[in-house]
Parts: C-alpha cells; sequence; structure tokens
C-alpha cells in the first residue's frame, strides 16, 4: 500500500540569489563539524588511550560508542530548548557544551574523567544533530533546500577527516601526551562556531511561532528566490502556526503553547497519528536506522583496526590509510551535495544503498580470505579490502549519509518538527552506539569478515525499505509534504487539522 502512491519529483524553480541562506547554512552546518572530529579523531586516539589507561577492548568498545548514547540527552533536549529560545542560540548553546566535554577529555587523568567528559560531549553532539538540520530547512528556499541541508553532513565529514589528520599529526608525541592533545584541541574550533553563530539570523519559522511577523518576513525576503516566494512561503507557515491568513502586523498574538498542546504534539506524532502522519514518523526513523545499521561507524571508528585486519601493521600506514578514508568520505559528500536538488532524494539514495552492498560484500570476502590466511600476505584481498572500504564511504557520501539529514528535517510538519527530528536523532544515535559497542565483539563471534557480510544484508533490507516507502520530496515546500505522504486534500495538513482544534477550544472557552 506504501509503495502504490510515490509522487514524482517537482522540479525546483529556478535558483535566484541564494547566497544568504548559503551563509546562513554554512554557519549552522559548521556545528557537525564538532560530532565528526570526535568520530574521527577516536579511531586513532583509542589505539593510544587502549596502551596509556592499560584498558580492555571492552572498555575501548564503550569507550567509542558511549557518546551517542549520551548525545540523546541533547537531541531531546534541543526540541524544547529551540522552541523555547530558538535555533539560532540553541546551536551556541551545543558549541559552550560541546567545548566543556573537549576540554575535560583532554586533561582527562582516568578512564572515569574521560567518561564525564565523552558525557558532556555527547550532549552537545546531540544538540548540534538535531538543530542544524532544522534550522537549515526552515532558513532555505525549496529551490537549494536539498543543496543546503546537505551541509550538516558535507562537515561531519569534514569533522572526520580533521580527526583522521589530527591523529596522524600528533601520534608521534610522547603517548601520555598524544591522545590528550587529540582529544583537547577538538575544544578550538567550538570557540569560534559560538562567536560566528551569533552573526546569523533566527528562523523565518520559529519568529512565525512566536508572532513575531515583521522579522520573519525580513529573513524570508533574503532567503527567498522572489518576493512572491517570501509572501508564499510566509503565508504556508501562518497557516501551519495556525495563525488566521487575514492576521497581520509586526508582532502577533499566536495561542499559547500549554501543556494541552505538548500533549496534542504527543498524540498527533506518537500516540494516535494519521495513516499520512504514521508514514512520515516511520519513514524519519527508518531512514535514520538504517542509515547506522549498515556498519558506517564500524568503518569509520574501527578502520584503523579494519586494515590491521588487512594486513597493514605500521601504525603509521594504519593511520596514513585511514586519513584516504577521510578524503573519500569528504570528496564524494562534496559531489552529492550537488546533485541532491537536480537528480532527487530517491535515485541517489538508491544508487548509494545498491554500491554500498555490493562495497561491503568485497570488504567481507576480501577479510574472511586474508583471515584464513593469518601467516601470508594475500596482495588480492588486501587490495580488495582497502578498495571496498574506500568504495563503501564513498557510495554511503553521496546518498545514504546526506539524504538521511536533509529527507527527515524536511518531512515532519512544523508543529511536530521539533520532535519528529529529536526521535530521528534519537534511533540514529542509539543504533550508532549499538553498533559501535558491538563491533570488537561481534568481530570475535562471526569474524571480522563475517561481521560486514552481516551489515550487507541489513543494506539490502534498507534498499527494499527505501524503493517502496519513501516518496520523493525534491522542489517541495515543507508545507506541502504531508500530501505527498498521503493526507488527503479534505483531511487537509495536519498542521490544519491542530489549527481547526485550537480554534474549538478557544470557541468553547469564548462561550
Amino acid at each position: 500500500m506504501a509503495s502504490a502512491a510515490l509522487p514524482e519529483a517537482v522540479a525546483p524553480k529556478k535558483k535566484g540569489n541564494v547566497k544568504f541562506a548559503f551563509a546562513c547554512a554554512i554557519l549552522a552546518s559548521m556545528t557537525s563539524i564538532l560530532l565528526g572530529y570526535d568520530i574521527g579523531v577516536m579511531s586513532g586516539a583509542s589505539l593510544y588511550i587502549k596502551k596509556d589507561l592499560r584498558i580492555t577492548d571492552e572498555y575501548v568498545e564503550i569507550l567509542m560508542g558511549i557518546l551517542n548514547l549520551y548525545s540523546l540527552i541533547g537531541s531531546f533536549a534541543a526540541g524544547r530548548t529551540s522552541d523555547w529560545i530558538g535555533r539560532r542560540y540553541t546551536i551556541v548553546f551545543a558549541a559552550v557544551i560541546f567545548f566543556a566535554g573537549a576540554f575535560l577529555m583532554g586533561f582527562a587523568v582516568n578512564y572515569g574523567m574521560l567518561m564525564f567528559g565523552r558525557f558532556v560531549a555527547g550532549v552537545g553532539v546531540g544538540y548540534a544533530l538535531m538543530i542544524a538540520p532544522v534550522y537549515t530547512a526552515e532558513v532555505s528556499p525549496a529551490s537549494a533546500r536539498g543543496f543546503l541541508t546537505s551541509f550538516p553532513e558535507v562537515f561531519i565529514n569534514f569533522g572526520i577527516l580533521l580527526g583522521y589528520v589530527s591523529n596522524y599529526a600528533f601520534s608521534r608525541l610522547p603517548l601520555h601526551l598524544g591522545w590528550r592533545v587529540m582529544l583537547g584541541i577538538g575544544a578550538a574550533p567550538s570557540v569560534l562556531l559560538a562567536l560566528m553563530v551569533l552573526g546569523m539570523p533566527e528562523s523565518p519559522r520559529w519568529l512565525v511561532m512566536k508572532g513575531r511577523l515583521a522579522d520573519a518576513k525580513v529573513v524570508l525576503e533574503k532567503t527567498s528566490d522572489t518576493p512572491e516566494e517570501a509572501a508564499e512561503r510566509l503565508a504556508d507557515i501562518k497557516a501551519a502556526a495556525g495563525i488566521p491568513e487575514e492576521l497581520d502586523g509586526d508582532v502577533v498574538t499566536v495561542p499559547k503553547r500549554g501543556s494541552g498542546d505538548e500533549k496534542r504534539v504527543w498524540k498527533e506524532l506518537i500516540l494516535s497519528p494519521t495513516p499520512a502522519m504514521r508514514r512520515i514518523l516511520l519513514s524519519g526513523i527508518g531512514i535514520h536506522f538504517f542509515q547506522q545499521a549498515s556498519g558506517i561507524d564500524s568503518v569509520v571508528l574501527y578502520s584503523p583496526r579494519v586494515f590491521k585486519s588487512a594486513g597493514i601493521t605500521d601504525d603509521n600506514h594504519l593511520l596514513g590509510t585511514t586519513c584516504a578514508v577521510g578524503v573519500a568520505k569528504t570528496l564524494f559528500i562534496l559531489v552529492a551535495t550537488f546533485f541532491l536538488d537536480r537528480i532527487g532524494r530517491r535515485p541517489l539514495l538508491l544508487s548509494s544503498t545498491g554500491g554500498m552492498i555490493l562495497s561491503l560484500i568485497g570488504l567481507g570476502a576480501g577479510l574472511t580470505v586474508v583471515g584464513q590466511h593469518p601467516d601470508a600476505k594475500i596482495p588480492w584481498a588486501i587490495g580488495l579490502s582497502i578498495a571496498s572500504t574506500l568504495a563503501y564511504v564513498a557510495f554511503f557520501s553521496i546518498g545514504l549519509g546526506p539524504i538521511t539529514w536533509v529527507y527527515s528535517s524536511e518531512i515532519f510538519p512544523l508543529q511536530v518538527r521539533a520532535l519528529g527530528c529529536a526521535l530521528g536523532v534519537a534511533a540514529n544515535r542509539v543504533t550508532s552506539g549499538v553498533i559501535s559497542m558491538t563491533f570488537l565483539s561481534l568481530s570475535k563471534a562471526i569474524t571480522i569478515g563475517g561481521s560486514f557480510f552481516l551489515y550487507s544484508g541489513i543494506a539490502a533490507l534498507a534498499w527494499v525499505f527505501f524503493y517502496t516507502y519513501l516518496p520523493e520530496t525534491r522542489g517541495r515546500t515543507l508545507e506541502e509534504m504531508s500530501k505527498l505522504f498521503g493526507a488527503t486534500d479534505d483531511a487537509g495538513s495536519e498542521a490544519d487539522d491542530t489549527a481547526k482544534e485550537k480554534k474549538k477550544v478557544e470557541m468553547a472557552a469564548t462561550n
């Protein structure tokens, strides 16, 4: 039934001047560097932490993956925080928290203090992961939303590359100092980021939700292709926020969001959703789940160990080959940003996932052959393992990597967007945490090659889910998304239903 109606893409309008929206998206998305750097730097730093603190693989697994679970706190808190203080100040708050976490990790004297630093940094990462794509989607015109909303993933990849370079650059320092410098230096970009973000405008959708229509108009005029589009976007946002069309002015009164409104959001999205809303929720959570369940964190976090299993034993060669993974990820994510609004989400997503399946099979085969001949070097198997790893991260970066964040940030209606995106990020981080905290144990149980064969099976399930369940969203405004997922014109969008409910309550109270 879900696969019966997958609407065609709408060709986006010709792009006008999107430089201002581009600058806003760049600044907001830079928060993602923080997560990327942590992922990249931990892949190499963990080798030295294990030696210096003399911990087992089980402790290393927990250290690597626990940040993802800690980030759940930040991702759920970010929804409420961003609705309260605004999207822009939430980004600043995320940078401040991550600064504190990086500082604590850099000066950690034992495993306990290091774990506390991971907790603080994890909360900051959760904030950043949730708020960056939401802000970017809300400030972007439909013609460039895919391009601009893919920026968070671009900066995650750039951060990963910086982490790999940091590993390589500081690997020659004394053992007790090297990993601490690698982790602590991550505090530097967060200070710069917090200062730069203060120059950004607030999200026009948040401004409308607060009744600040004049401020919202200014931002929309700067970030839309035409004045007509700015007016159309404002009208759509007002309708979604439950503000009557005829109500105008610099500042208007918006019905207060009380506990009833909060309950209504949970009811509308989770407790008793319409079929269209249920499909939106499952699509948002499903794409986040499959992004991580297909094994990307195992490859990125444990790439030095993967290459060691493939027969590369020298530390410098390990970290150098790992840097090649970071370069491949970063280059191909840049390719993806230019095709999201030209080709569309579905073609890129399906071709990306298909390539990942083949690459994982190749990686599993190469590592299995190497594992079966521990005393002999088999050049073709080593070459296959390295080539498959690079191909895997490249295919991930042209589709599933960036599209997950683009798609999940644009499909949820305005009144449930903060909660919906928080649930998506939660699914992403829980899955990532489970994958990264079980990889070493899984490899011991079914071999490292067997682990990647398992991931290829999960990626195959992901391809089927994407093909049958996810409609194309290219060129659609955020306010049109509900219809793509099956909401009828008679029923209207969920936002309209919420507005009608509010009016009934107000009329009853007046009578």
